[in-house]
């Protein structure tokens, strides 16, 4: 399956929140005409509506691609709604979290090519990164037109097992929150220190937006970069000797956070 395949068919795309939303404005200023996307979704916003795309309307009778962005808990009324479309003609893309491929094949018929997706919340600014698995019956052009889609809205990485997608979903999916809440932390204690409010913030979400992207950028790797950063015996490493801690610093502290997240898909999965 090829682009051209996607805009002589069509795409419809079940669920227009946030990440929904933010796929849509990529595939749009990728060049995605507007009448090849069809909506459904309860409560179209403003800027859904004046995109041009058809909302709420007449499906295509064998679309290329539905992609589902509904909440996980919405799945149960989502999916018979398209069960007319599974079979093998139509590839499915799920980027609801927590469900997995067989829950697909089950509503949707054995046959059905699937991919499952999982993004995270900085795509709704370009930056994220979304970890992608097929079933035995999504051939590498649909794998490769699932990726091209999810670039839209960032970086795409492939998993080998669908197991995998519980440790991506723990590190990628739900990390945007633990570095929002190290932006608050770091703030506080500014704050503590004696920085005014808005001061503390502005420097927590610089600071935290510049490493960020200087991890990316740079050639060195993370533990070089901090390397560099530590003048032995200065303000850092007195820091750092706080936060390495093997008994109560980040090592063991994101172990556990991510593993009790990892848990809780792993439940949520079943």
């Amino acid at each position: 399956m090829s682009m051209d395949d996607l805009k002589a068919r069509g795409l419809v795309l079940l669920g227009c929140g946030k990440m929904g939303s933010a796929m849509l404005e990529g595939w749009l200023a990728d060049g995605l005409p507007p009448s090849s996307v069809r909506v459904i979704d309860p409560n179209p916003s403003d800027w859904l509506k004046s995109t041009g795309v058809t909302i709420n309307g007449d499906l295509p009778a064998a679309p290329a691609i539905v992609l589902v962005a509904v909440k996980p808990q919405m799945m149960g009324e989502a999916l018979p709604v398209l069960a007319g479309f599974g079979g093998g003609g139509t590839l499915f893309v799920s980027i609801a979290a927590g469900t997995p491929i067989l829950a697909f094949e089950t509503a949707l018929g054995a046959g059905t090519p699937v991919v499952r997706a999982m993004p995270n919340t900085p795509a709704a600014v370009g930056r994220g990164i979304t970890a992608i698995i097929g079933n035995a019956h999504a051939s590498v052009g649909d794998l490769d037109l699932a990726e091209a889609l999810l670039k839209a809205v960032g970086q795409v990485v492939r998993l080998e097992h669908e197991d995998q997608m519980d440790a991506v979903t723990a590190v990628s999916g739900s990390g945007p929150a633990y570095v929002f809440h190290l932006i608050e932390t770091l703030a506080a204690a500014g704050e503590a220190e004696g920085l005014a409010p808005d001061l503390a913030m502005a420097l927590a979400k610089a600071t935290v937006a510049g490493a960020g992207a200087l991890a990316e950028a740079a050639e060195e790797s993370p533990t070089q970069l901090r390397v560099n950063v530590t003048s032995p015996g200065g303000t850092t490493q007195a820091a750092l000797e706080v936060l390495m801690s093997e008994d109560d610093g980040f090592p063991a502290l994101l172990r556990r956070a991510v593993k009790a997240a990892a848990d809780r898909s792993r439940e949520l999965g079943k």
